[in-house]
């Protein structure tokens, strides 16, 4: 585990006072004096943890956190300053830092933030393995995101994984839960041992509980041997209910027994197997609206529920965007054989713009596709599909105007309209000018005014 320290500060008496101090501790330090030198030292060093002076000439901190930001460095970011305020941390904050430090610096305190942030580096670092430990770059699944709504995902792991207790993970369909999951299980003490998952919606009821606690052999029909059920087959590892809201009530009252007893009876038999399972679990459903409306026992939940993991949906954390493009685009470089370099500027603002009501999931196939229609080096407006560029004309384009005058804002509501108006019409000007109650040469004037034309 990297436990590299990047100091960026413009006094070199805070730069050699962290330097001693932290090597103590066991750190490697490496410093910059100023936000440019940290930004190289960043690309160049991948540190662990990166200290980083708000107040700085030319570049301060804020700066370098934006464009941080900006270049989808997976980093954690821990802000120190001799002038703190409430809108400097708030500001911080919602740029993705880690935490934010007030100087003087307590030692204790930043030891403490140190290594809960050096631990999340590592979150973020680790590949998530599958059942053999193997990793799986090569598929892409891995987390990526720096927000600071990522971040709680990533501390609460930390926190969780070398406890044996039950985790409910939470969110929209698309937003990762898997690979929570894994992370928790790749991070405990229980890596070495199976990961075993089952989605309890795609599976009918009749067989679900055979797939769960397994069969003697005669048990129905069909049963011509005996087989083991999932929580056998993650004995001494982790078993992740995926979809456990679509569970039927009859197992579920199983289920608890089960998690109660630490003990399985096959389908069909009569010997009680002993089973030393984790329990993870997954919902995109509001388990307490299932509770009242009798769809899901309350003991079972409770059971289930020893600690919650909300993930938040793409369009609450579109700050990773880029380092999660970059990162699907590196992987469809190459399972497609492409070599395509990055997104250009106004596509990307297209992709940031969109609010992917499929999350993380639409993301990939939106950029695997581009990837794959992309002919040159960037991918282009022209690459992403017709809704996604409707979306952006629709409402990205307003978040660009803030600090406008009302003539400008005017101006480029009338651009939106008429562009619109042609591509409705196939750029035909007549039937354009039609459809906006203008004369065609009225429509003419206003494209070479607002620059649709030359």
């Amino acid at each position: 585990m990297s436990k590299l320290i990047l100091v960026v500060d413009d006094e070199r008496g805070v730069r050699d006072a962290l330097k001693d101090i932290l090597s103590d501790y066991g750190y490697q330090v490496e410093c910059a004096t100023n936000g440019r030198e940290g930004l190289q030292k960043i690309q160049e060093l991948n540190p662990a943890v990166v200290l980083l002076d708000i107040r700085m000439p030319e570049m301060d901190g804020i700066a370098v956190l934006e464009i941080i930001n900006r270049t989808g460095q997976q980093v954690p970011i821990i802000l120190m300053t001799a002038y703190g305020s409430t809108q400097t941390t708030i500001e911080a904050m919602k740029l993705g830092a880690f935490d934010y430090l007030t100087k003087p610096l307590q030692i204790n305190e930043l030891v403490s933030v140190l290594r809960k942030a050096v631990e999340v580096k590592q979150l973020i670092d680790n590949q998530v393995g599958d059942t053999n430990g193997r990793q799986q770059e090569l598929e892409g699944d891995v987390m990526i995101g720096m927000s600071p709504a990522m971040q709680n995902v990533y501390k609460t792991i930390g926190r969780v994984a070398n406890s044996n207790a039950s985790v409910l993970i939470r969110g929209e369909s698309g937003t990762g839960k898997e690979l929570v999951a894994k992370a928790i299980h790749y991070h405990s003490v229980r890596k070495d041992r199976p990961f075993v998952k089952i989605n309890c919606a795609s599976i009918p009821e009749s067989l679900l509980e055979s797939e769960l606690f397994g069969y003697e052999k005669g048990a129905f029909t069909g049963a011509t041997t005996s087989k083991p059920g999932k929580f056998e087959l993650a004995h001494r590892g982790t078993l992740f209910l995926d979809e456990i809201a679509e569970m039927k009530a009859s197992l579920q009252a199983k289920l608890l027994r089960v998690l109660q007893e630490r003990e399985i009876e096959r389908v069909g038999g009569t010997e009680t197997i002993k089973i030393d399972v984790r329990i993870i679990s997954a919902t995109n459903q509001e388990l307490e609206k299932c509770i009242e409306e009798g769809t899901f026992r309350e003991d079972l939940y409770y059971r289930l529920n020893v600690v919650e993991i909300t993930l938040p949906p793409l369009r609450e954390r579109k700050e990773d965007i880029p380092a999660l493009v970059q990162h699907i685009i590196s992987y469809s470089n190459r399972e497609y054989k492409k070599h395509v370099q990055g997104v250009a500027e106004d596509a990307m603002k297209m992709l940031m713009a969109y609010n992917w009501p499929g999350n993380i999931r639409e993301l990939k196939n939106v950029c695997e596709r581009a990837v794959l229609m992309s002919t040159g080096p960037l991918i282009t407006p022209a690459d992403l599909p017709r809704n996604l560029q409707k979306s952006s004309r629709q409402f990205g384009w307003l978040s660009d105007l803030a600090g406008s005058s009302f003539k400008e804002i005017m101006a480029e509501v009338e651009r939106e309209v008429i562009i619109r108006a042609l591509e409705e019409n196939n750029w035909n000007r007549s039937a354009a000018a039609q459809a906006l109650k203008m004369n065609r040469s009225s429509l003419y004037a206003k494209m070479k005014e607002l620059g649709i034309i030359e």
